[in-house]
């Protein structure tokens, strides 16, 4: 539970612990300053907008990797694009432990940093796959699976909003990182709408052998997110963590009986089945979105006949009517999870 949040007299109360006790430091009921609060918040919002970006530069090219795909390698076929679609979500796989372990062991910034980098790196790597003479579809598959080993940053966000969260503010923080999560997933296809009207042929940038078209330009948009994601993770993000009370964790001599008896308390109330149960139904929803992004485009266009930019544009249409769909079923939960139990 965070402190009140009130605009101190002086700038000396900044820096003054709100007590609930009687103003003994040591007290364990220490609540967070206001400054604290502040840049916690900040924080937070930063892993917000970083969950966006990746979800952004996750859907922008879904409905057009397979038009694409056969723009640059007339070998490809439609059992192929299928992996290049897996690709994605296996180096997330691989990636979500490495990452998750890695901001266990040194500071958060760190994997942020490095993963997003990685993405941009694998955007660029999309954007020349018309380059090599030849096994074009193999450049490809590896920036698509590159791609989804920088996505397995989202485990690092979803751990530090839980960790930076009281027990009752970390509900409504986990439905808002979905939220902008859903909302990435809105906005991507909608770029790709919007970056389609360039056209197959674009413009050719011959000095550094780039053809900026509708299909290599939502990637590069994708990597100037990155970018700026990177400097907001080094110049505003700061790591904060509180208890289930909202109480500074370094303000709490987790060293003494007392604190290991709560943390033993609440490992042993762990609610196992729970926890699998709801991890097999987000493994059912991705499955069932698989398999949209995977054949929707090749089965429009061969069930209707429809070219490649007419495709990606009406496919990314109904991409973002399905995203609006999720971001109101997300505010909905928000605001049930106030009145009824999970």
């Amino acid at each position: 539970m965070a402190a009140a949040v009130l605009e101190p007299a002086s700038s000396e109360d900044w820096e003054q612990p709100l007590l609930n006790g009687d103003g003994d430091e040591r007290s364990k009921d220490v609540m967070e300053t206001l400054q604290h609060y502040k840049s916690r918040w900040r924080s937070i919002r930063i892993m917000y907008l970083t969950m966006f970006f990746s979800s952004v530069g996750f859907s922008i090219v879904i409905m057009s990797i397979w038009p694409y795909l056969q723009q640059i390698d007339k070998t490809a076929d439609p059992s192929f694009l299928g992996w290049i679609i897996a690709s994605y979500s296996i180096g997330q796989m691989i990636a979500s432990p490495f990452f998750g372990t890695w901001s266990n062991c040194r500071p958060r910034r760190e994997p942020l940093v490095v993963s997003t980098g990685i993405s941009i790196a694998a955007n660029f790597l999309y954007a020349y796959v018309h380059l090599p003479p030849s096994h074009n579809k193999y450049y490809m598959l590896a920036a698509r699976a590159l791609v989804g080993f920088g996505a397995g940053n989202v485990a690092v966000v979803r751990s530090y909003i839980a960790g930076a969260t009281s027990l009752t503010e970390r509900t409504n923080a986990m439905a808002n990182t979905s939220a902008c999560q859903a909302v990435g997933f809105i906005l991507g296809p909608v770029f790709q709408t919007l970056f389609s009207l360039i056209g197959e042929k674009g413009i050719s940038w011959k000095a550094i052998y780039l053809q900026l078209n509708m299909y290599t330009a939502p990637v590069l948009f994708g990597s100037l997110l990155g970018i700026i994601n990177i400097v907001l993770i080094i110049a505003v993000f700061r790591e904060h963590h509180v208890d289930d009370l909202g109480r500074p964790q370094n303000s709490i001599n987790t060293e003494t009986e007392e604190n290991n008896e709560v943390v033993q308390d609440n490992q042993r109330y762990i609610d196992h089945v729970a926890v699998v149960s709801t991890n097999f139904l987000f493994f059912v929803i991705l499955f069932i979105f698989a398999v949209f992004e995977t054949i929707a485009t090749p089965l429009t266009m061969d069930m209707y006949a429809w070219t490649r930019k007419k495709a990606v544009v009406i496919n990314g249409l109904i991409l973002g009517a399905v995203g609006i769909e999720s971001v109101v079923v997300f505010l909905s939960v928000k605001e049930l999870s106030k009145r009824h139990k999970e």
